[in-house]
């Protein structure tokens, strides 16, 4: 996964003439904008072709009517998580619960703790009933709770902390589904991360990449190698731009709440995502539970 693709100015010479012939009414428009960008993909087209069948890998796997219906776009702000903890640690078990709940996640029978105890097993085995579902779902029993290690130091940056428990509670979905990631177990990672915007997490992940990923800062040997394995915030970009199209969400309830270096990149990625018509037909006819059942069968 890289960043995005250059935007020079080479090969626009007709477009130049186009506005000196035109005047200010021309870039007034907008279709400076459009003429420049349009034909250009902000990705490299391997990293969009995997994120778009990611995203069909999530539609296979998870429900599509959960997506459409219920999941919505969460933003690391006092509506979605109103705060009423002063310690530390409630303030971190406040916060889970309500981004499990927004998960479709709220069921499942969690512990939240600090990095002290990051010597407990995380790796339970989940029952075959641990899936999204949201308000009068049976909660899922298990031995033990799950545990949800945190950072106790990113306690008082609530949005990096909410994407550190989207990475959390992804990889524990993950983990129910019957179908290995496009691009096989070595995609893992990366389709965590995909999950994590899938659910709703869109802008706090891309506002927050890479600062909640275990290993970085630590050390710089450490820190890339964990890069490596994740995507990276332009793709995080990206796949908000398509959550958002499938979605019908608007720029303008997207762009306020993006840092400003991501908001020409994200209006960027809305326009090519909505000019890929049969990306965007596929998905659609996925996250059908029509569709999906005679799939399934």
């Amino acid at each position: 996964m890289v960043g995005p693709e250059g935007c020079g100015t080479q090969g626009h010479g007709s477009i130049w003439r186009l506005l000196h012939e035109s005047g200010p009414e021309f870039i007034r428009k907008g279709v400076l904008f459009s003429a420049l960008f349009s034909k250009r993909a902000p990705l490299d087209e391997a990293s969009i072709r995997w994120l778009f069948d990611a995203y069909g890998w999530a539609f296979r796997n998870l429900s599509g009517s959960i997506f459409q219906l219920q999941t919505t776009l969460v933003l690391a702000d006092d509506h979605h998580f109103p705060m009423d903890a002063h310690s530390v640690q409630g303030r971190a078990e406040l916060l889970f619960s309500r981004a499990a709940e927004y998960a479709g996640m709220g069921h499942w029978p969690w512990r939240v703790l600090d990095s002290t105890h990051c010597h407990l097993r995380r790796d339970v085995v989940l029952p075959r009933e641990a899936r999204q579902a949201f308000r009068g779902a049976h909660r899922i029993k298990l031995d033990s709770p799950l545990p949800v290690i945190y950072e106790a130091s990113l306690a008082a940056r609530r949005e990096v902390l909410l994407a550190s428990f989207a990475h959390i509670l992804a990889g524990y979905l993950i983990r129910t589904l019957g179908e290995l990631p496009p691009g096989g177990a070595r995609r893992w990672s990366h389709a965590t991360d995909l999950l994590a915007v899938f659910l709703g997490f869109g802008v706090i992940y891309a506002n927050s990449l890479p600062l909640f990923l275990p290993g970085v800062g630590r050390t710089a040997q450490g820190g890339e190698a964990s890069l490596r394995n994740h995507i990276s915030r332009w793709d995080a970009v990206y796949a908000l731009a398509i959550f958002c199209v499938l979605k019908g969400i608007a720029r303008r309830e997207v762009l306020p709440h993006l840092k400003r270096p991501l908001r020409s990149f994200f209006n960027r990625a809305m326009m090519d995502v909505e000019g890929r018509k049969l990306e965007l037909q596929r998905l659609q006819a996925l996250s059908d539970p029509m569709v999906m059942e005679q799939y399934r069968a």
